[in-house]
């Protein structure tokens, strides 16, 4: 199989390259509430965009040199301009699917937001880093799931879930034609969405997924003669699916295709990994995996996703690990930073008060869609997360949020420490303390339950709030069952999000850790007070 040579890439590829440690890899390469993937190869550069929901900024991109270690350079709708999410727009809803590409020396993006106001949107950079176009309005799109894909005649074709397709004008937006019905994957599959069309050899593939993004979700593939078919079905669809068999990673699909330098394949997709008792909680959200892709008969061979893979027959290239803590020294946050469908200037800053992120409060608790959060994904199974606070002008904390009815939170305010916790109609508050004047130092513990001690009811984690001493004694106010806080008890797409908040008045941080830990290694050498 070959596919047209890619152009140079734009971005620093100095990275040093380095032998895998020790010939394996782990999956997922990117861990935390990053689905939906969108891959594409420049030169020796592969860069990613995920689905964002109802954080601002949106639309994550992400560098990689290796398809296994990845960097991100920051967020492709990072104005308001480009991205609008009222009060009104559900939580797990927003920003679905990106695709992104890059075709005649620029990177094109397209999604679709799915709030008021939304619709199908066109994004292009120089460089992937952006900054972003504003955005080209698709007003002829009307389904979920966009893809971009240019024929030898340069004409540009969009597909979208259901399956459908049209050609489009991709510099203005207008559609050229009546949208037409494609091959949509095996009879009465539920949710045929995610398509990706590509030009392979002889052939035109159209590789979608279907049976919804829970645990029937698969991945099928078709191939035809021209990027609109007639499409014929490969015999051994579905290439790839988790449904039904008994293995820590679940609801593997929604695929995207890539080819390496070495002209080998590979697919990156989402998954999830559930843990704790039945049916089995995911708390991250979906997951972007790796895996290997072979070729038989011109169809591609895709095996399980698993934990953890052959490394690649190319060299590493690792990316520095993320600091620990974030003293918010800087002018601007990094990227990684997420916030509730907006982030007002006026109501977030790291220059009112050097050194420390100030957050003013629009919404009066966590249970407001307009509340002023500002967060990072969990992407560890365990960790702990820790910041100093000062509330003497207001009300705030540390909180893990899932969405408006599903959050743990441990709030300072008025002399006091409350931990509170919502979980669907019940609201309920925990612990409450008085505290001494000045800052205080909260902490939240996440620690996964072992897969070695499974029980039917048993919880994927527990989550601990408190306030940590001057000399390291972590004082546990409120120890929570961390189902409540996962997809399959508050439904969406989302994964937990880890972050501060400010409820009333003026809240300043001085900084944020967060740690990755094994589970029992910190708690067996520090002292805990119980609840």
């Amino acid at each position: 199989m070959s596919s047209a040579q890619p152009q140079p890439s734009p971005a620093d590829t100095s990275a040093v390259a380095a032998e895998w440690a020790d010939g394996l890899l782990d999956n997922p390469v990117i861990p935390g509430m990053h689905p939906d993937p969108s891959v594409c190869r420049v030169g020796d550069d592969y860069y990613l965009a995920c689905s964002s929901f109802e954080y601002f900024p949106g639309v994550p991109i992400l560098h990689s040199r290796d398809l296994v270690h990845w960097e991100q350079l920051g967020n492709a709708l990072d104005r308001p301009s480009q991205l609008h999410l009222p009060p009104e727009t559900p939580s797990s809803a927003g920003v679905y699917a990106p695709t992104l590409r890059h075709h005649d020396g620029r990177f094109w993006l397209i999604t679709t937001n799915v709030a008021p106001g939304g619709g199908t949107m066109l994004f292009t950079a120089a460089d992937p880093a952006g900054p972003w176009s504003e955005p080209i309005r698709l007003p002829g799109i009307a389904g979920i799931d966009p893809d971009l894909a240019w024929d030898d005649q340069g004409r540009c074709w969009c597909t979208y879930a259901g399956i459908e397709q049209t050609r489009i004008d991709p510099h203005t937006g207008r559609t050229l034609g009546t949208p037409r019905r494609l091959w949509s994957g095996g009879r009465d599959a539920q949710a045929p969405e995610a398509p990706h069309l590509y030009r392979i050899g002889e052939y035109w593939y159209l590789l979608i997924a279907e049976g919804g993004t829970e645990r029937g979700h698969a991945v099928s593939i078709a191939r035809g003669p021209a990027p609109d078919g007639p499409f014929e079905p490969c015999p051994a669809n579905p290439i790839l699916t988790h449904r039904g068999i008994n293995h820590p990673i679940q609801n593997t699909g929604h695929a995207d295709l890539v080819q390496a330098p070495d002209g080998s394949w590979w697919l990156l997709l989402l998954g999830v990994r559930p843990r704790g008792g039945t049916p089995g909680w995911h708390v991250l959200g979906r997951e972007t995996f790796l895996t290997p892709v072979t070729w038989t008969d011109g169809w591609p061979v895709a095996g399980r996703v698993e934990a953890t893979l052959s490394a690649p027959p190319w060299p590493a290239h690792p990316v520095a690990a993320p600091a620990r803590r974030d003293d918010f020294d800087s002018r601007r946050l990094h990227p990684r930073w997420i916030s509730v469908r907006s982030r007002p200037e006026d109501h977030c800053s790291l220059t009112e008060h050097p050194g420390w992120l100030t957050l003013h409060a629009r919404g009066d608790s966590l249970d407001r869609p307009d509340v002023m959060f500002v967060g990072r994904r969990q992407q560890h199974l365990s960790c702990t997360v820790r910041t100093l606070l000062d509330a003497t002008a207001g009300r705030g904390g540390l909180a893990a949020r899932l969405d408006e009815a599903h959050h743990y939170e441990i709030e300072a305010g008025d002399g006091r420490v409350q931990v509170s916790a919502r979980a669907s109609s019940l609201r309920t508050v925990l612990a409450d303390r008085a505290t001494t004047p000045g800052p205080v130092l909260l902490r939240m513990d996440v620690l996964a339950t072992s897969a070695a001690h499974w029980q039917p009811c048993k919880e994927p984690d527990t989550i601990r709030l408190g306030i940590e001493h001057p000399d390291g004694t972590f004082d546990v106010l409120a120890e929570l069952d961390g189902r409540h806080l996962s997809t399959e008890v508050a439904g969406g797409f989302t994964g937990r999000v880890l972050g501060m908040y400010a409820a009333a008045g003026t809240v300043r941080f001085d900084w944020f850790d967060y740690e990755p830990i094994e589970v029992g290694s910190r708690t067996s050498a520090e002292a805990i007070l119980a609840p």
